[in-house]
């Protein structure tokens, strides 16, 4: 890319609502996700937990490999762009199906509910894996490159902002204001249906204002398979799969506690208010993104 081109604020904040859509979805997950399988599911905490677990550890296997995937690429949209258009609507479906109580006996939904979850994940990386790639083919420039980070991160605090601020009053609107099973499946079912939809949209917008400039170095001859192989003996990788891991597993049992304790030590079900705590994040973000003027 030539030194004098430079990004628009509309592919800057295009990048940016992509983390926004992955945010809103991952806050799902961290925050609400447990609460829904043991209060609203219908299943044991300790089946959640190794069912988290367990997916967890699968998930960051599955991470590298659609890196390699997404790096062999090729189409008329570029190598990464095209994963946020034909994995946007599955990104979706699933992630409301994640979130849907089938009238099944207790051993069928924890079969239903490692389907669906175990799906969800590798959708999702199949989505924000690209998408994290996509910086560095969006310009060339390091200085560029950190601007976009920085408009990722802020839209990121938005997404997550916006999620937990709604989601409750989205739950209690659509189940009437009522407190039985019933009519809290349906509530966060159609909740969560809301936010997904919010998801697609986003990610579509990515890909559409988003650009790929920057063409990797393609000189290697090695195959797939050769890849995932000098990656499964790359020692650091696994050093820093096990911090990735332990990570995902610590920020899930972090948010997810929350969540009962809001509700039932403080006795405040609107925790989405807690996320005023995040304001201050959030604006400073937003001024580190738009307050310089050489990235207009």
């Amino acid at each position: 890319m030539s030194k004098t081109e430079r990004i628009t604020l509309k592919e800057k904040i295009g990048y940016g609502l992509g983390d926004a859509a992955s945010s809103m979805f991952w806050k799902l997950f961290g925050m609400y996700l447990m609460f829904f399988y043991t209060d609203i599911f219908g299943m044991e905490a300790k089946v959640v937990g190794t069912m988290f677990l367990v997916t967890r550890v699968w998930d960051s296997l599955f991470d590298p490999i659609i890196g390699v995937l997404s790096d062999r690429t090729q189409s008329k949209w570029g190598k990464f762009r095209p994963y946020l258009l034909y994995v946007a609507v599955p990104f979706g479906v699933i992630g409301v199906f994640t979130f849907y109580t089938p009238a099944l006996a207790e051993s069928g939904k924890v079969v239903y509910a490692y389907l669906t979850y175990s799906v969800m994940m590798m959708v999702y990386s199949a989505i924000n894996v690209p998408y994290a790639s996509l910086l560095g083919v969006i310009s060339s420039s390091p200085k560029t490159r950190s601007v976009l980070a920085t408009f990722r991160m802020s839209f990121a605090y938005l997404g997550s902002f916006v999620t937990l601020l709604l989601f409750n009053p989205m739950v209690n609107f659509f189940s009437g204001h009522r407190q039985d099973i019933q009519a809290q499946q349906q509530g966060w079912v159609m909740a969560v249906a809301v936010i997904a939809l919010c998801s697609v949209v986003l990610f579509l917008l990515c890909f559409a204002w988003t650009r790929e400039r920057v063409q990797p170095v393609t000189d290697s001859k090695s195959s797939l398979k050769q890849d995932v192989r000098d990656l499964l003996n790359n020692s650091p990788w696994w050093i820093l799969l096990g911090a990735g891991v332990s990570t995902l597993v610590f920020n899930s049992v972090r948010d997810g506690a929350a969540l009962y304790y809001f509700k039932y030590y403080v006795h405040e079900e609107n925790y989405g208010q807690i996320v005023l705590l995040n304001i201050p994040f959030v604006l400073s973000g937003l001024y580190l993104a738009l307050g310089r003027p050489p990235i207009f």
